[in-house]
């Protein structure tokens, strides 16, 4: 039995590769932009995370519902406060270092609903 590959689809995903027609437009994926929920309504878990970092800790912020710009933000707000380094990727928020309590305290204090989870 042969192998077949998969027909790898083009970069906007309508799977058309190329057309003769002159006037023809890709068709656009509409993204629409993510509303932030205000703090009350998030729901935020704060943990200390080691995997995939060398054995060095992070404390690990999930759940923010909204757009990159304000995680970024809160992100940036919460590093300034803490006097560390940190970072946002795939929704998530990181800061480096074991400050789970001082972050929990600090989101609570602004109006976000977090709790700890993990060990």
């Amino acid at each position: 039995m042969s192998k077949k590959k998969k027909q790898k689809k083009n970069k906007k995903g309508s799977g058309i590769v190329y057309s003769t027609d002159p006037n023809f437009e890709h068709p656009q994926e509409e993204q629409e932009e993510e509303q932030t929920l205000p703090p009350r309504q998030q729901d935020l878990r704060v943990s200390l995370d080691k995997r995939h970092r060398k054995g060095k800790e992070v404390t690990l912020i999930t759940g923010f519902v909204g757009s990159d710009d304000d995680l970024k933000d809160l992100g940036k707000e919460l590093k300034s406060k803490l006097g560390v380094g940190g970072s946002t990727k795939n929704g998530e928020l990181l800061i480096q270092g074991d400050f789970r309590d001082q972050v929990l305290q600090l989101l609570t204090d602004k109006g976000y609903k977090a709790k700890k989870s993990g060990g």
